[in-house]
């Protein structure tokens, strides 16, 4: 009966400890990432509300018709929007070309994990967003 009642007290000390590994990842999730190599004001407070997962200030900065293409393919940005921010974000800002509007980082994805990505943005007159260009990314940390 001792033994039986050690062992019920180890079963139950082992699946406590498991259960509090679930939904654990061993990840790092940086959010809080330096945003001082973005000299466009738009897009700098663009990239600072992904990283909040702030949809309702994402999308402000946009226009209504804004064009989404995925490595150059045609996307739903209002969908992608939604789905994406909160569960996506840069881990680092690497390096940003074209006057501040073309930024290339590392980025961690809930569904499709870690890898280098780029966002290039398109700005009217009026500093709306009216297309964002996304994808993988391929170069050399500056």
């Amino acid at each position: 009966m001792k033994a039986f009642n050690l062992l019920i007290i180890i079963l139950f000390a082992c699946i406590n400890t498991a259960c509090g590994q679930i939904g654990n990842h061993q990840h790092k999730e940086m959010r809080s990432i330096n945003y001082d190599k973005i000299t466009n004001a738009t897009i700098k407070y663009a990239i600072e509300t992904w990283q909040q997962g702030d949809a309702e200030k994402w999308l402000s900065l946009f226009t209504k018709d804004t064009k989404l293409y995925d490595d150059g393919n045609p996307r739903d940005f209002i969908k992608f929007s939604t789905k994406a921010i909160g569960k996506e974000y840069f881990t680092s800002i690497d390096k940003v070309e074209d006057d501040g509007l073309s930024i290339y980082g590392k980025f961690h994805s809930d569904t499709w994990g870690d890898f280098k990505t780029y966002f290039k943005f398109h700005i009217n007159k009026d500093s709306k967003i009216y297309q964002l260009e996304i994808g993988l990314a391929k170069y050399l940390k500056k």
